[in-house]
């Protein structure tokens, strides 16, 4: 690898980058090295035209020699260039004399430099070239030569485990001209190979870094590189390092208590098979990994064979491990178990491999084969099937004459059975003496107990016919021999039946008497029911057996041809015994035959014969031995006939001669070295031994003389391609494992042998148990349950069957799962325990393991005894908050949240949870406490840990609009479930089901409508309907989204409601009439709302009122935007359009959806008339009046507009004949009166008609009135009002404001598009206020743009009560975001009166203003051009623009006229209309309009007040008295000026003619005098220096021709001075009006005349017009932050009073009054 420069190395994709582009970097680094290896002269560059090098540099030099190099100049111009050079100034660099170069387009020249150094240092210099376009430089450079190596400045190793290594490659280069030497210093663990070297110039290193870090940490350090033929020189490589903990993870299909198991199954015996698991690595790094065994028990075979053992496995992925199972002992499950590791890891991963090893399931298809009876010299054949239903394959053998010279010769007599077959055995029955033949023949099965076969069948001669034995015979032998009887010959028999010594049972055989049976031996049917191997390995020799040879087998390997054999009857009868040999046989037995007497022995001898020398001989020798009674069937009882016992001899022997080569066997055996199982008993095993060869072979085995180890047959012969099965017999030996060595002998030679070793031991069952015995338990809730795993192990090679054992007192508390099992050898086993307290306590118990090897169940068990400790406690659970809150939810929604719960207690507890509900409902409807509880738990059951915390998912699905809450208990539980503790209160859960709410908050007109105020279009829209509305309760059967469309068709099924929105009228041609609400979202759940028109409703519009086809009426009506969301505590703007294109009203349905809320139909409404036509728009027919008392004698004036929507005047009158008939059923008393029945109303304004509603009787009044309009349509209007009697309300007097009025709109939140300035508030209430009081609210007037400023101003002539109302500031500018302060204040005069005002703000953007200034000055300017001169119009020439102060358009007088022209098409309004604007087009070019102001934008003030006379707001509102200041001086006058006060009056300043220029005039000399008067400019500079009073009205004034009193004199008298029958004070007028002299009140300190002051009208309302400017100044600057209304007061400390007690309240001399006492202070 190359390193990589300049990577972060905490980014594992970095270290990927890093070995992913070595060969790149590798590239690019040679590529470095050849571009610096060229010299710096061969870098060149174009100056001028010229082509040269850019530098010389002399590189190898030595001080006083000379080297010369040679700079080439080219001419790379198509033109000539002449070149002067100026040379060196340096003298070490010398060059020719200057002169001029002349290079032709193409040429070069040659410069030679010749550097001349006088010492080694370096050098610097240039020579300048010039020529007409310009200089260059040639720079020249010499330095001496020095040790540069080029190294790279970082070095970034890839990722690498803990105590793994990882390398990287990078190359140092030598870029000096000197041999450098170089050696490395470098700190762990980073390692550097070569750490030192030599580079002769030019040449490279590879150099490798190696990193072994020992921990996970990032890691940097610095390899310095010292070099230099001194030493002198170092340079840094920065080294970059990351590791990490490496983890390997073992997938298999199969896991055991976190243990992964790759499991064979079942494996046949003598096979191989492999399987894989993966070793898995989830880190970023490779790690490096072992596999090892662990510790197994000794003389285990080993079955399981894994070929790796390390490795390494890269970066997320998996490694295949292979393991094979070669299993060798049949029914036995074979355990192992690999270690995973890695160097550095933290953790170990375990692999258990298990396999079963199967074998040959081999049965015989009869157990009995019956010849019947032959002739001598015949042959009978019989089959029989032989099966194998198991998956390995069988190798049988029959333990017959190997020749098949035997009586009964199977074929074949040994082969190999195919797994899950079957093989069909023909057996040959060739008898050769007249008797009956039995013979119990084993068949031998590898790995496999051996089976028997039966073979019966009798033979006659003419001579001889003995009885025919038959298989009955062959059972009731077997039963005989269990009852002892078959000793006995047969005739003894026969005369013991007849003497009734014996008796037959129901099967027919021969049973003694009781009597008899305690005499005569019995043997143990256990004894009969022999083991197969047992009854295989003993023979004839065994229990029961009636004749027994000796030796059984025989060895003719040289010496005497002839051996001897002993055979003994062990019965008590005669036995005949016959040798059946075949002629031509090698062996032969003298005598063929021969009586026994019984009890006794007799010796035969058997002859080797060979035929041919040099062979190999082998046979079984049969001799079957009957009762010689039974010769003749005439003398045989049936019921006492016994079969005859057959004794065979195996015999073996060879005919080579002294110095003959024997035959070279070529032998196979299987298991050369066999183990027998530790078992204290008899055990067998079989050796599988195979002839490979095309020769016949013998084989001999000596056993040494008492060995524990016995073999059957210890000789034989083995036909070619053939095997022979030996039976090897274990006798129990105690002791350490012994070896024992048997010697096999082939051929009867010496050289030709093999040893066969066998290991037998007998141990005993050891079984280990986890943690030294001992089990401990986390502390467990009395009634709960903690588990635990736990381990324990078979360390034999026996599988152990084991069984645990729990006192019963313990049974309760302590159990185990297995609790009992078998343990194959080498198994670890992961055991359950489980410890189940029931009181608190600290248990310790003792249960005790109990072990056996399973192969012998009857043995004596093995214990261990286990200590097992366990706490237990009592526990309880709390909530981590006692209330949970929901907040808002959606009803018919799901909401969630986690209910944390803890648990601080040592032990676990399992519980149940509960959930109680209550809804809290405000109407209170009976069903709603039985709703189902709608809080569920997502575990209403669990377990906690100890001193944790746990998250319960609550989920609410609210079906109401209510409270709800929710009570969670708990209960402790048991492991079974069951409650066995009393409910405890957990915590509560509450939460408010809510729909989304929609709100209209505020609306603003636009367009034709923005004349309109905010309570004249909520009354239009009835906006407040439609918030009642949308407050409510949606209907069960609504969609729930606001996208969604019903299938139905008939709208009226589900939308009950239906309001009117209508959007006003204006003229044809007129601007859209647009109104903007503010929706804004009240509740606390996102609401989504849409405005869905008759083709979104998918509903047919003859439901619906309409005036014309749906086309048009969706085309006039718009909604921008249809649908939103609204997010809580947000506000959006709708915009609600209608276009004034077609005559006549337009109806259009509109649906307004909101999701999960209400659906509300409205009908949008709009009317359009003509240009010409008067038309007063009447928001309803309907007027309800303020609820008035009856006998009030001052009824209040209230008001009802008229709007008028046209474009002409209209002159309005209220037809009064119903009012008058009303006053003459009301016997002369005025209940409704109508102060101005007729006038005028300009178009887009709105004149309000003054009621008065004075009720007589206590109920409600109606009366239709007509409003005629001239030349227009009259309407009829329902005025409602109702008295009610003040007296039978009590103390709740239902005085209030007009309940028809708009609510308080809410703060503008966000600015509506195109909005310049908005108000705050936008409604003012007053509320109720006493006549000749005055009442001031403060709002803000702001601007919403941040750079633009904007002009306002306050229109409050047209307004009715505008001599009432006052607005402070009037007008002004605010600049890019200013705010100001405003002040209303409302001057109750006259007489009572409700006021609904809405006051208009007219805001214009500055810029407009300025830019219309701009175009109107040039438009003037043109226009005196124009007057003062004249043009002469050629022919042919357009006439210059004409201006143009209205919009009459004047036709060009070139244009050309028509001799022809076509019809005009069927007039219209809209074609006139059009026409004119065309021609209008068609003259723009030629005419200069006088540009146009700028429009403002209308902001509207909602006021409403109510004003009541003093006697009846002091009756009606007495504790609200107090708060208002009663202005006595306009009591006194507002009456009078109030009822002279026309109701419009024409201001002097409106005046136009001679009066007003007269008055301009006049003004404007007396201006221009002033201007140029320097007295009065001086005096008004004086001013500026004279102290501000802080009020006018009170500052002292002292005229000179006033003197002091004397002292002498008395004080002024107390009282007023009564003159001439009048009572006068000094200095002061009686007149209402007249004013008080300051001088003297000064002058005179009286406290009657003080406190007469006080209570004069002037004085108390310039108090509280001071108060009142003082507050307003406060807000002014709380608002400008020049003060802090919430600051904390501080508290001033004051100077001591004695002091300043001789200068308090005196003044100078002059200006004081002669002390009396102790005075006050005049008050301010």
């Amino acid at each position: 690898m190359l390193a990589e420069i300049s990577l972060n190395p905490l980014k594992s994709d970095t270290f990927q980058k890093a070995a992913c582009t070595k060969h790149e970097l590798q590239g690019a680094k040679s590529r470095q090295l050849a571009e610096h290896g060229r010299g710096a002269e061969s870098r060149r560059g174009c100056f001028l035209g010229v082509e040269t090098q850019k530098q010389l540099v002399w590189e190898s030099w030595e001080p006083g020699r000379e080297v010369t190099k040679s700079l080439t100049l080219k001419n790379v111009h198509s033109k000539l260039q002449k070149l002067h050079f100026k040379p060196p100034i340096s003298g070490v660099f010398i060059t020719l004399f200057p002169k001029t170069i002349v290079l032709s387009p193409g040429t070069s020249f040659s410069l030679p430099v010749t550097f001349r150094p006088l010492e080694k240092r370096k050098y610097s210099d240039s020579i300048e070239f010039r020529s007409r376009a310009g200089t260059f430089r040639v720079s020249l450079h010499a330095a001496p030569p020095r040790h540069v190596l080029e190294i790279p400045d970082t070095v970034l190793l890839p990722p690498c485990a803990v105590q793994d290594t990882s390398w990287v490659t990078f190359v140092i280069h030598n870029a000096s001209k000197l041999q450098t030497s170089f050696m490395w210093e470098v700190e762990a663990p980073f390692q550097l190979s070569p750490m030192n070297g030599e580079l002769a110039a030019g040449e490279d290193c590879c150099v490798t870094a190696y990193f072994r870090p020992q921990e996970a940490l990032v890691y940097q350090g610095e390899a310095c590189c010292v070099y230099g033929a001194q030493e002198e020189s170092r340079c840094t490589v920065l080294l970059r390092g990351l590791s990490k903990y490496p983890h390997l993870q073992v997938c298999t299909l199969q896991k055991e208590d976190e243990w992964s198991v790759l499991d064979f199954g079942s494996v046949p015996v003598g096979k191989t098979k492999e399987k894989y698991f993966d070793i898995f690595n989830p880190c970023q790094v490779s790690a490096p990994f072992r596999l090892s065994v662990l510790h197994r028990p000794a003389l285990l075979e080993e079955v399981f064979q894994c070929d790796v053992r390390e490795g390494r496995v890269e970066p997320r992925a998996p490694l295949k491990v292979p393991v094979r199972f070669s299993p060798q002992t049949v029914d036995c499950t074979s355990v192992d178990y690999y270690s995973v590791t890695c160097p550095g890891g933290v953790s170990k991963t375990m692999l258990k491999v298990t396999g079963t090893c199967v074998g040959p399931l081999v049965s015989l298809g009869m157990t009995v084969l019956d010849f019947g009876c032959l002739e001598l010299g015949t042959e009978a054949v019989r089959t029989v099937t032989l099966s194998n239903c198991g998956l390995a394959e069988a190798r049988f053998q029959f333990d017959v004459d190997p020749g098949g010279h035997g009586v009964f010769a199977p074929e074949p007599p040994c082969g190999i059975l195919p797994p899950r077959g079957s093989l069909t055995i023909h057996v040959h029955f060739r008898p050769r003496l007249p008797i009956a033949h039995y013979r119990r023949v084993a068949c031998l099965l590898l790995h496999r107990d051996p089976l028997f076969l039966d073979l019966i069948g009798t033979c006659h001669s003419e001579q001889l016919k003995p009885a025919i034995l038959k298989p009955r015979h062959l059972h009731l032998y077997w039963l005989h021999l269990a009852r002892g009887l078959t000793c006995y010959p047969p005739d003894v028999l026969s005369t013991m039946l007849e003497e009734n010594k014996l008796q037959l049972d129901q099967e027919g055989a021969l049973l003694l008497p009781e009597d008899l049976q305690i005499k005569t031996p019995v043997l143990d049917p256990a004894q009969l029911q022999r083991a197969p191997a047992e009854e295989y390995f003993q023979g004839s020799s065994g229990v029961g057996s009636a004749v027994t040879v000796d030796p059984p087998e025989l060895l003719f390997h040289g010496g005497s041809r002839s051996r001897s054999v002993s055979v003994t009857n062990r019965t008590k009868g005669t036995l005949n015994l016959a040798w059946t040999t075949a002629p031509g046989w090698a062996f032969s037995v003298e005598p063929a035959s021969r009586d026994l007497a019984p009890l006794k022995s007799t010796a035969f001898w058997v002859v080797y014969t060979p035929p041919l020398d040099n062979m190999l001989h082998g046979a079984q020798l049969e001799c079957f031995a009957f009762y010689k009674v039974l010769r003749n069937h005439h003398q045989a009882d049936d019921r006492t006939l016994c079969p005859p016992c057959c004794v065979t001899l195996r015999v073996t022997g060879h005919s080579f001669q002294p110095g003959c080569e024997h035959f070279t066997p070529r032998v196979i055996l299987q298991r050369p070295l066999v183990v027998f199982p530790p078992l204290a008993e008899t055990c067998y095993q079989m050796v599988l031994l195979q002839n490979a060869g095309d020769l016949p072979l013998t084989f001999r085995l000596d056993p040494d003389e008492g060995l524990p180890v016995a073999v059957r047959h210890t000789t034989g012969l083995v036909a070619p391609r053939a095997h022979q099965i030996l039976m090897l017999r274990s006798s129990p030996e105690a002791g350490s494992p012994r070896e024992h060595v048997l010697p096999l002998w082939f051929n009867g030679s010496s050289k030709h042998t093999q040893v066969l070793t066998v290991l037998r031991s007998t141990e005993r069952p050891q079984v280990s148990l986890e943690s030294d015995g001992g089990l401990f338990f986390q502390p467990t809730a009395v009634g709960s349950r903690s588990m635990r795993s736990w381990r324990i192990r078979n360390e034999s090679r026996m599988p152990l069957s084991f069984r645990w054992s729990v006192q019963d007192s313990e049974h309760s508390v302590l159990s185990v799962d297995p609790e009992d099992g078998v343990l194959q050898p080498n198994e670890s086993l992961a055991q359950v325990w489980s410890f189940t307290p029931l009181a608190e306590s600290l248990c310790t118990l003792k249960p005790s393991l109990m072990f056996w090897p399973t192969q012998s169940p009857g043995c004596k068990k093995s214990r261990l005894s286990v200590r097992v400790v366990g706490f237990a406690t009592q526990g309880s659970i709390q909530a981590e908050s006692p209330v949970l809150d929901l907040g808002e939810v959606l009803v018919g929604s799901c909401k969630s949240c986690d209910l944390p719960l803890l648990n601080h207690g040592p032990c676990a507890l399992c519980f149940s949870l509960d959930v109680q509900q209550s809804i809290m409902v405000p109407d209170q409807p009976q069903n709603a406490q039985d709703d189902p509880i709608a809080l569920k738990l997502e575990h209403l059951e669990g377990m906690i840990a100890a001193r944790s915390r746990m998250l319960i998912r609550c989920t609410a699905r609210l079906a109401r609009r209510a409270s709800y809450c929710w009570s969670i208990r708990y209960q402790i539980v048991n492991w079974h479930g069951s409650v066995i503790s009393e409910p405890q209160a957990l915590c509560q859960v509450q939460g408010r089901g809510s729909y989304p709410t929609l709100e209209v908050v505020d609306a603003e007109g636009g367009g034709a409508a923005e004349g309109l105020g905010r309570m004249q279009l909520w009354s239009m829209l009835s906006l407040s309907g439609l918030n009642a509305h949308l407050r409510q309760d949606p209907s069960p059967e609504l969609p729930p989204g606001p996208g969604g469309h019903s299938p139905r068709h008939q709208l009226p099924g589900f939308t009950p409601v239906m309001l009117d929105f209508d959007l006003c009228a204006a003229a044809l041609g007129s601007e859209p009439s647009s109104v903007t609400l503010t929706l804004e979202n009240t509740g606390n759940i996102t609401a989504e709302w849409c405005f869905l028109f008759p083709e979104d409703q998918k509903v047919k519009l003859e439901f619906w009122p309409e005036t014309s086809g749906p086309s048009s009426a969706e085309q006039l009506f718009s909604v921008a935007p249809r649908a939103g969301k609204l997010r809580p505590d947000q506000q959006g703007a709708v915009q609600l359009i209608y276009r004034h294109d077609l005559m006549g009203t337009f109806s259009l349905p509109v649906l307004l959806k909101v999701s999960h809320g209400r659906q509300i139909l409205l009908n949008f409404t709009g009317v359009t008339v003509a240009c010409d036509h008067p038309y007063v728009h009447f928001t309803s027919s309907k007027h309800n009046f303020a609820p008035v008392a009856i006998g009030e004698f001052d009824p209040p004036r209230q008001t009802y507009d008229l709007y008028n929507a046209g474009a002409v005047p209209v002159t309005y009158r209220v037809d009064i004949t119903p009012l008058e008939q009303l006053t003459v059923d009301n016997f002369g008393h005025p209940v409704l009166q109508c102060l101005n029945p007729s006038g005028e109303v300009q178009p887009g304004h709105t004149a309000p008609l003054q009621w008065i509603f004075s009720p007589l009787e206590a109920k409600t009044y109606s009366v239709d009135v007509s409003i005629h309009v001239l030349e227009g349509d009259s309407s009829l209007v329902t005025f409602q009002g109702c008295g009610f009697d003040a007296r039978a309300l009590g103390d709740s007097p239902p005085l209030w404001l007009q309940g028809d009025h708009v609510d308080v709109p809410r703060p503008q939140k966000a600015p509506l598009p195109g909005q310049l300035a908005v108000l705050s508030p936008k409604q003012l209430s007053l509320g109720d206020v006493p006549i000749c009081s005055r009442t001031t609210r403060i709002f803000f007037l702001k601007n919403v743009s941040s750079t633009d400023a904007v002009l306002y101003s306050w229109n409050l002539a047209q307004q009715v009560h505008c001599s009432e109302v006052q607005i402070h500031p009037a007008e002004g500018a605010l600049a890019g975001g200013e705010s100001v302060l405003c002040t209303l204040t409302l001057q109750a005069v006259g007489g009572p009166c409700i006021y609904t005002l809405d006051l208009i703000c007219q805001v214009t953007a500055e810029g407009a203003v300025v830019q219309y200034e701009r175009e109107l000055q040039r438009w003037e300017q043109e226009g005196e051009r124009q007057r003062d001169e004249f043009i002469i119009t050629e022919s042919g020439v357009r006439p210059a623009t004409v201006l143009q102060e209205c919009d009459v358009v004047v036709r060009n007088a070139d244009t050309p006229v028509r001799r022809y022209k076509t019809l005009p098409p069927i007039p219209s309004e809209r074609s006139r209309l059009a026409r004119a604007e065309r021609r209008a087009l068609r003259n723009a070019p030629s005419v200069w309009r006088r540009p146009e102001p700028p429009r403002s934008a209308l902001l509207h003030l909602g006021m409403v007040a109510r004003s009541h006379s003093l006697p009846d707001f002091q009756r009606n509102f007495p504790r609200r008295f107090h708060t208002h200041y009663i202005q006595r001086s306009s009591k006194r006058s507002g009456a009078d000026a109030c009822e002279s006060r026309p109701l419009l009056t024409d201001s002097p300043l409106s005046w136009r003619g001679p009066e007003g220029d007269a008055v301009m005039h006049v003004l404007t000399c007396i201006i221009r005098s002033l201007l140029e008067d320097p007295l009065f400019h001086q005096s008004l500079v004086e001013s500026f220096n004279e102290p501000v009073p802080y009020f006018s009205q009170l500052r002292t004034m002292q005229p000179q021709h006033l003197q002091p009193p004397p002292p002498s004199e008395p004080p002024a008298p107390d009282g007023p001075v009564r003159t001439g029958g009048s009572t006068q004070e000094p200095g002061i007028s009686m007149k209402p009006q007249a004013r008080i002299p300051v001088s003297e009140i000064q002058q005179d300190r009286d406290p009657q005349i003080r406190e007469t002051i006080c209570r004069l009208p002037e004085f108390c309302d310039l108090t509280e017009d001071v108060l009142l400017n003082t507050l307003q100044n406060l807000m002014k600057e709380a608002h400008h932050g020049e003060l802090i209304l919430t600051a904390r007061p501080r508290a001033i400390a004051l100077p001591p009073t004695t002091g300043r007690r001789s200068g308090v309240g005196r003044e100078p001399d002059i200006k004081a009054p002669p002390r009396r006492g102790s005075t006050s202070s005049p008050p301010s």
